[in-house]
């Protein structure tokens, strides 16, 4: 899950990643041990991690819901949102409320992100195939993905989530460069309901999961789309991205960090002279890396290092005139592998 990072000398670097973010920072609750295996339903037969991903991808394209959603962390703490999702099997809009932290509502139709902050009453709008704050996590369409390769799905039986029968999988990683994830999908239809993050120890470091859903309901996707396009009143704040690649402005990895392959890249015009951010990603985990001018009023001479759940976030100075981060639900090794190979060419 992509959240939100608001830490001073990084804010200017996570800027993409905190405007389509819905839901706050978080650690999760203490780990528990999964519950003794059940009598699996046909959704729990054999699959492989490709078939799962792909069974919950697709329910979340063909289901419309209303819930609320709830993020635990290891720290304790804890934030929620209401979400409205429609979809008429090939159109999809998404609205999420954040209940807790800064009022803000995020709105998702197709590659369009609108971020309404009413205390300010402005609206942050980007558009890119890739905004972050999807649940759950998904494969995506790209070339050089192998979830097999590095993770290994073993069903674990069946539990209740919000009411609802779910059949429990446990994503397991195969090396130490990404977590694992456990995830209850609903039995009828594959849709995701709950999602732990789990260390290499077997520490749950992260749980989001609904602790309400309706899925009877009708949600209107035309009243979602009214209320995104009500502009009135809030003033417009374009987040330009332009599509590009690591080696169009000059950066490439030496060697790929196994498993992560590049899914985009986009560039960000601003008055310090701009930011680039490429994200990669194994099918579930994902690595964003920005890079900025160096700015010594900003940022530190040495490196820095910060955890907060399943988040790890790596900060330091790769060249001379650049500064460097690199932000994902993955290990900090995976993060300073990354750091390491990441090189300028030109």
């Amino acid at each position: 899950m992509v959240k939100q990072l608001w830490r001073s000398g990084l804010r200017g670097s996570l800027f993409f990643l905190c405007m389509a973010s819905a839901v706050a920072a978080l650690a999760a609750p203490p780990a528990s041990a999964p519950a003794a295996p059940s009598t699996d339903g046909p959704a729990a037969s054999s699959l492989d991690v490709a078939q799962w991903i792909a069974r919950m991808h697709q329910a979340s394209l063909q289901r419309s819901y209303t819930g609320t959603f709830v993020v635990l962390s290891s720290s304790g703490a804890m934030a929620s949102s209401r979400i409205w999702h429609a979809c008429d099997g090939q159109q999809q809009i998404e609205r999420v409320d954040a209940l807790s932290g800064p009022q803000r509502t995020v709105f998702r139709r197709g590659e369009e992100v609108r971020t309404f902050l009413p205390q300010s009453r402005t609206v942050h709008t980007m558009e890119r195939r890739d905004a972050p704050g999807r649940f759950p996590p998904v494969a995506l369409s790209v070339d050089g993905l192998d979830l097999a390769r590095y993770y290994t799905a073993r069903p674990l039986g069946q539990e209740r989530v919000a009411g609802l029968v779910a059949d429990v999988v446990w994503f397991q990683p195969q090396d130490g460069l990404r977590y694992g994830y456990r995830v209850w999908s609903e039995h009828a239809s594959g849709l995701a309901l709950k999602l732990q993050t789990v260390g290499a120890d077997g520490r749950v470091l992260e749980q989001a999961a609904f602790s309400q859903l309706d899925l009877e309901t009708p949600v209107p996707l035309a009243l979602l789309a009214q209320a995104m396009d009500n502009l009135a009143g809030y003033r417009v704040v374009p987040v330009a991205l332009e599509p590009t690649t690591a080696a169009a402005e000059g950066w490439v990895l030496r060697e790929p960090v196994p498993g992560f392959v590049p899914v985009s890249c986009y560039r960000r015009e601003a008055e310090a002279g701009g930011m680039l951010q490429c994200l990669y990603s194994d099918g579930l985990a994902t690595v964003s890396l920005f890079l900025e001018r160096f700015d010594a009023r900003r940022h530190p001479s040495a490196a820095q290092q910060m955890a907060l759940g399943a988040t790890h976030t790596l900060g330091q100075r790769i060249t001379q005139d650049t500064w460097f981060t690199a932000v994902g639900e993955v290990p900090a090794q995976t993060l300073q592998q990354f750091a390491r190979q990441w090189q300028r060419v030109r």
